[in-house]
């Protein structure tokens, strides 16, 4: 009997964990859901016969070691940071290990030692990174093997809220990881644009935008991710003029968020202590110049002279000009800010979230220049089963299995850029309704 360990039962895992039980009895495997909460673990098997769920510290190694031990596989779906605790395990025990995270600098050191062990690594087989990667790599592979030159690649994601639940200003609520939004962007981002590097410090990324239309899904604002430069050798295009990768939110987000970036209420890198009983305003007064005679209201305005009255409707809605006790009044800025927003931005039981993906290319050719837009939108069903569940969830799902199937034969420190990978992944991900829709045509410059 095959045994996977899943470590981490949180909002990502649903699909995950449905998708490997449901296949669990006929294919002779046994899944273990380990959580910091039994209870959340046991919710998710929901008393299936082939699955089993437990308690895990991830702070005691011995507790961690035993689990690890009795498991052929495993999956981790803690924090990203915490997946290279875990890699390092299944390193020391021979075990094979998957996460939908970016592939960090600690695992890469282990890069010859999970080689020489003939053990699969995978990261990176999640949404974005996951998904963005292996739909792109389809298409530049079918390209190039057609004797195709890609001119320009950008590629575009965000995490949104569907539009029948777009019932606040901001038109956003969290569907991932808070304090990740909150930090989004954070550094210089860099990508290339005809040829030369471009660079946007973070106090300039939110004004830097490009418009990204889907025929489902509508208009939205896309910025720069962090650092699309090293795409280049990943995607295989180390000659092309034009890369970017982005994430996309609903128009007039970017230009809102900017307000916080501006005034450094993004900000994690001091705490402040503040008195019990400080407002919402007095904290956006924290981070405005000192007036003795003027409202927070107009000083803001004075020192952000392009602020105007869709922006300040989006402030006002959170509560920034309210005298309502802050929820939480020590740590960071940026803490303090994801506390703010995390009492405005929750999901209510009714909503919908939403995972938007989109590749632009510009490919020469015999014919001349044509253009590709794939574009993915998928809806979510409820605050349990999300898009973002499933478009994270699902693709590791299907790469355990395909992997526990012999299907998959790679070993060593991977992302799914293969074609291994990739084509029974989204062809499998068709089947679950996850799909991505084509346009080709011709490009006029």
């Amino acid at each position: 009997m095959q045994t996977i360990l899943i470590i981490g039962a949180g909002k990502s895992s649903s699909y995950l964990i449905d998708f490997l039980l449901d296949s669990a009895g006929i294919k002779n495997r046994k899944v273990i859901v380990a959580d910091v909460s039994v209870k959340i673990a046991a919710e998710k098997i929901k008393s299936n016969p082939f699955a089993t769920a437990v308690a895990i510290d991830i702070d005691n190694p011995e507790e961690r070691s035993s689990w690890i031990q009795k498991s052929d596989i495993v999956i981790s779906m803690l924090p990203a940071f915490l997946h290279s605790v875990i890699a390092k395990d299944c390193l020391a025990l021979g075990k094979h290990f998957f996460t939908a995270s970016y592939e960090s600098e600690e695992l890469r050191k282990l890069a010859s030692e999970i080689k020489v062990k003939n053990l699969l690594f995978l990261n990176e087989c999640g949404l974005d990174p996951g998904i963005d990667h292996m739909s792109a790599m389809k298409i530049i592979e079918q390209e190039k093997a057609k004797g195709n030159e890609i001119l320009s690649f950008k590629s575009f994601c965000g995490g949104v809220l569907a539009p029948e639940s777009e019932d606040n200003p901001w038109k956003y609520k969290f569907t991932w990881n808070p304090r990740n939004v909150v930090l989004a962007g954070q550094g210089v981002s860099r990508y290339f644009q005809a040829g030369q590097i471009k660079c946007i410090p973070y106090h300039k990324l939110f004004e830097r935008l490009e418009t990204v239309n889907f025929t489902q899904a509508g208009e939205f604002d896309g910025y720069a991710n962090r650092d699309s430069l090293k795409y280049k050798t990943i995607y295989g295009l180390d000659n092309i003029s034009t890369l970017l990768r982005g994430t996309l939110r609903r128009s007039g987000f970017c230009q809102a968020w900017d307000v916080f970036v501006q005034l450094g209420m993004t900000d994690d890198s001091y705490q402040i202590d503040f008195k019990a009983d400080l407002t919402y305003r007095g904290f956006l007064n924290t981070f405005l110049p000192y007036h003795s005679s003027k409202t927070v209201e107009e000083k803001l305005q004075e020192y952000l002279p392009n602020i105007n009255i869709e922006i300040l409707s989006k402030l006002e809605w959170l509560g920034f000009f309210s005298n309502k006790t802050l929820p939480k009044t020590s740590g960071s800025p940026a803490a303090l800010l994801q506390k703010i927003l995390e009492e405005k931005w929750q999901l209510s039981p009714k909503d919908k979230d939403m995972v938007v993906l989109q590749h632009q290319f510009i490919i020469n050719g015999a014919f001349g220049t044509k253009e590709i837009i794939s574009s993915l939108v998928c809806i979510g069903e409820n605050q349990e089963y999300t898009a973002m569940a499933k478009t994270v969830g699902l693709p590791l799902a299907i790469a355990v299995d395909l992997f526990l199937d012999g299907k998959i034969k790679s070993r060593g420190l991977q992302i799914p850029i293969d074609q291994e990978f990739y084509n029974p992944i989204l062809e499998a991900m068709k089947s679950e309704g996850v799909f991505f829709e084509e346009i080709e045509k011709p490009n006029i410059q």
